[in-house]
């Protein structure tokens, strides 16, 4: 009867928050987290100022108004540089959102046909997918059949052949087509 619960009292487990690996790498030390000692300190401008004990850093970030920020924690000694540290977080917040604006993620487009489908519904699906593949987009077509449809697979493959050749000049086949249940499926992508 040596438990909390007999005890009377109430025990909490505090889980231990452990960093990944990329956060602890991301994790930057600054002004008293430095406590490696000499450090090269670089100035606000630029310039080196030599190996110095950290509570000279220190000393003359904040005689700037500025902080002792660690840039390069593997190097020995360690490189501190004097800068301002809330400045230089918003400017490589800046410069993430910038990158990520002028990423373009490549999306895969779905157009479905069937085996006996008209000219100006063929016409009309083909018209997107020449757009979506000018727009860098993949394009998944997917033929489905229907019943005994199946029995004529090769109905299918001729309108994905059609579908192929009016595409030749924007697009290039990326995966030809391949049966899958009662699908048949071809991927185009940019050239």
């Amino acid at each position: 009867m040596d438990t909390p619960a007999a005890w009377g009292v109430f025990v909490f487990y505090q889980e231990e928050y452990q960093l990944s690996t990329n956060e602890r790498e991301r994790r930057v030390r600054i002004n008293r987290m430095i406590r490696i000692s000499p450090v090269r300190v670089i100035s606000d401008a630029g310039e080196q100022l030599g190996v110095l004990a950290v509570e000279d850093a220190l000393a003359m970030a904040e005689e700037k108004g500025l902080d002792l920020v660690e840039v390069a924690p593997m190097a020995r000694p360690p490189v501190v540089k004097i800068m301002d540290y809330g400045k230089y977080k918003f400017e490589e917040a800046k410069a993430a959102r910038a990158a990520k604006k002028k990423q373009h993620v490549i999306e895969v487009k779905e157009i479905k046909f069937r085996p006996g489908i008209d000219d100006h519904d063929f016409d009309f699906k083909v018209r997107h997918m020449r757009e979506f593949l000018k727009e860098g987009n993949k394009v998944k077509v997917t033929m489905m059949f229907r019943g005994r449809q199946m029995a004529r697979l090769d109905l299918g493959k001729a309108v994905l052949d059609r579908v192929a050749e009016q595409l030749v000049d924007v697009g290039k086949i990326e995966f030809d087509a391949r049966v899958e249940g009662r699908t048949m499926t071809m991927v185009f992508g940019p050239k």
